[in-house]
């Protein structure tokens, strides 16, 4: 192990973890008029922020994604269509799970209760680790500060112990100001040797 120790490893989860397949999403959409062919084209007019602050429950999020179109689709569909988006990443999923034997594992993610429980019944993602920060049940989202102050007090993490993973710039920038170590997440191969330069033991 090198000089600075880490005890700890924080996965975010969308574009980590899992990635984002709208296809379903976009086409029912598109069956109701819709012109969208981004899921960013979505995501910047339903009050996603609200939404993944818990200010928005799931069924507002729903009820406002299907007034996107001009033929408004049923709710249920638009709920099975916005909650069935996620890809895996086996070889991360495998990286947390060896993480796990020798390192303090979390996850903390800008998420929503819609996503949120199908996270956990499609992959069980709350027993990853050894536990979970999400911003629709603290409140605030990341790179705010009250967040990474959360997750300190919750797991009582000590900064130059703990390093962050997460594809956002932005939200690494967040992590370090407060002490942590922080991996811009790009893809496995280039996060584990990362993880490596900070003698984190990976295998």
């Amino acid at each position: 192990m090198s000089e600075r120790t880490i005890r700890n490893v924080v996965f975010d989860i969308g574009w980590v973890l899992v990635h984002l397949a709208p296809t379903p999403l976009l086409q029912l959409l598109r069956d109701h008029g819709a012109k969208v062919d981004q899921l960013e084209q979505v995501t910047s007019r339903i009050d996603l922020h609200e939404h993944e602050s818990g200010r928005l429950d799931g069924a507002g999020l729903v009820s406002n994604i299907a007034g996107l179109a001009p033929r408004r689709p049923p709710s249920e569909l638009v709920a099975a269509a916005w909650v069935d988006m996620f890809d895996p990443e086996p070889r991360m999923f495998s990286l947390a799970e060896r993480l796990r034997s020798r390192y303090r594992v979390y996850l903390l993610s800008n998420v929503g209760d819609l996503h949120w429980a199908e996270l956990q019944r499609r992959f069980r993602l709350h027993e990853l680790g050894q536990g979970v920060v999400t911003s629709f049940e603290v409140g605030v989202m990341k790179p705010h500060a009250e967040i990474y102050a959360q997750t300190e007090k919750r797991f009582s993490l000590i900064p130059t112990e703990t390093v962050f993973i997460d594809d956002r710039l932005e939200n690494i920038e967040a992590v370090r100001v407060r002490g942590w170590h922080g991996i811009v997440h790009a893809g496995h191969n280039d996060t584990v040797s990362a993880l490596r330069a900070l003698g984190v033991e990976t295998e």
